[in-house]
């Protein structure tokens, strides 16, 4: 859908502006916006601004991210007052912008905080303090911006702001609400098809690898309480009886240093991923240090299995990393010419099979599975020919799905796109939105 434009327009001789309304001004954000430096106070709960949950209460923010709620000691003159309707500045506001604030308490003094003047409407300057364009002018205030550098009020202030009447300010703001309502809930859709499909393979996983393909097979007792019944011809088999004898299961350098950029490639726990199985994405550690572990070097076909941090990740070694080592996040399983790979892979991402290793999982810090009970998982065995039968179903299954859960992703992409476009055409006054929203809603 398109919309109109303004009827005519000047040069702003701002940059991030561009061309303006004609009836819109300019202005010096200090005469807009000025700085709080009001200390906290006992009766104050500490906020922590971030631009995943914007500015929320600390105990919430450790909740929501699973980290340990640590208080500041008051009177160490390191807290600042924020009152609802204050902007807050915080050390990623050069990555997402300014966050709004709509709770009283205190922050540290890492945070910088924006009085808003009277005469503005606060959701309009909650979009374009978000928009990418005022982004973008944010980052251009210093040539020293990078990850964990705190933007201060001098940053701010660098960016001039634009003058809109405050019932244009209120007519942007409705409808920003309104079209990015529509795009959120569309967003909201496609993530959810996403959560369904994965749900979905997941189910075809691991009912094909605990029951089979037949659904009339005759079944019995697995003697697992945890796995259930499985097909009267099926065993059940210790993970290490599959593997091949000669290279058992076996994780790999326990102290592997700092990467040398030129020596032997190691695959970590993180690597354990499609996207990440190559030599460009692992680091390298010194001949000398991994000399000890040449029992753990892969070879292609091998499957790697994820035993710390991101338990449960398994892949296939592909060509290229043959030869390269792995540390003691990763264990290395060499399936025995018997069995077959693919079908053993599928059955290590089988939610019961995953789901027991990772309920046994060692340490409060670093989570972790035990080597010697990954040899000693039991895994439902069907006959060879039958494991590769199970195995090219779950590969067919598996990657239509996954066409389907990437078309979702490029929609959920486009959906984002249109939603940080048209919030910048907003607030820089290259649509006009007056006449698009009801009366009602411009004077609310």
């Amino acid at each position: 859908m398109s919309f109109p434009r303004y009827e005519r327009y000047k040069e702003s001789e701002v940059e991030w502006l561009g061309e303006v309304p004609e009836h819109w001004g300019i202005t010096q954000s200090r005469r807009v916006f000025s700085q709080r430096q009001e200390k906290a106070c006992a009766a104050d709960q500490q906020l922590t601004a971030s631009q995943k949950h914007g500015v929320i209460y600390q105990a919430d923010f450790m909740a929501l991210e699973g980290q340990k709620v640590v208080q500041v000691i008051y009177g160490a003159d390191i807290l600042k007052h924020v009152e609802p309707n204050d902007f807050v500045i915080s050390m990623r506001s050069f990555q997402g912008g300014i966050e709004w604030c709509g709770l009283r308490g205190s922050t540290s003094s890492a945070y910088v905080m924006l009085i808003p003047s009277s005469k503005i409407e606060t959701k309009f300057f909650r979009y374009l303090f978000k928009s990418k364009p005022y982004i973008q002018a944010l980052q251009c205030t210093t040539n020293l911006v990078r990850d964990g550098q705190a933007l201060r009020y001098d940053n701010f202030t660098q960016v001039p702001l634009p003058v809109v009447p405050l019932p244009e300010q209120l007519a942007i703001a409705a409808f920003l609400d309104r079209e990015t309502t529509k795009i959120d809930a569309l967003t909201e859709q496609q993530q959810r098809l996403i959560d369904l499909l994965q749900e979905k393979r997941q189910a075809i996983i691991s009912h094909a690898v605990t029951n089979g393909l037949d659904p009339n097979a005759p079944m019995k007792a697995s003697g697992l309480e945890w796995l259930g019944d499985v097909p009267k011809h099926w065993t059940i088999t210790p993970l290490k009886w599959l593997t091949d004898p000669k290279r058992p299961i076996m994780y790999g350098i326990v102290l592997p240093g700092p990467d040398v950029g030129e020596g032997i490639p190691i695959l970590k726990g993180g690597n354990v991923r499609p996207s990440r199985m190559n030599l460009q994405s692992m680091a390298r550690t010194t001949p000398e240090i991994e000399a000890p572990y040449a029992r753990a070097r892969l070879k292609e076909g091998d499957l790697v299995y994820s035993i710390r941090g991101s338990i449960g990740d398994c892949e296939p070694v592909p060509a290229e990393l043959e030869g390269s080592n792995i540390t003691q996040d990763v264990a290395r399983v060499a399936i025995a010419d018997g069995a077959c790979a693919p079908w053993a892979r599928w059955a290590l991402l089988a939610s019961s099979i995953r789901d027991r290793l990772a309920s046994g999982s060692l340490g409060a810090a670093v989570r972790g599975i035990n080597i010697f009970d990954l040899k000693r998982a039991s895994i439902p065995t069907p006959p060879p020919g039958e494991q590769a039968a199970i195995a090219a179903f779950i590969d067919g299954e598996t990657a239509r799905l996954e066409r389907l859960a990437a078309e979702a992703k490029r929609a959920i992409a486009l959906l984002l796109e249109r939603r940080s476009a048209l919030i910048s055409a907003a607030v820089t006054g290259k649509i006009d939105v007056r006449g698009l929203v009801p009366v009602e809603a411009e004077a609310a």
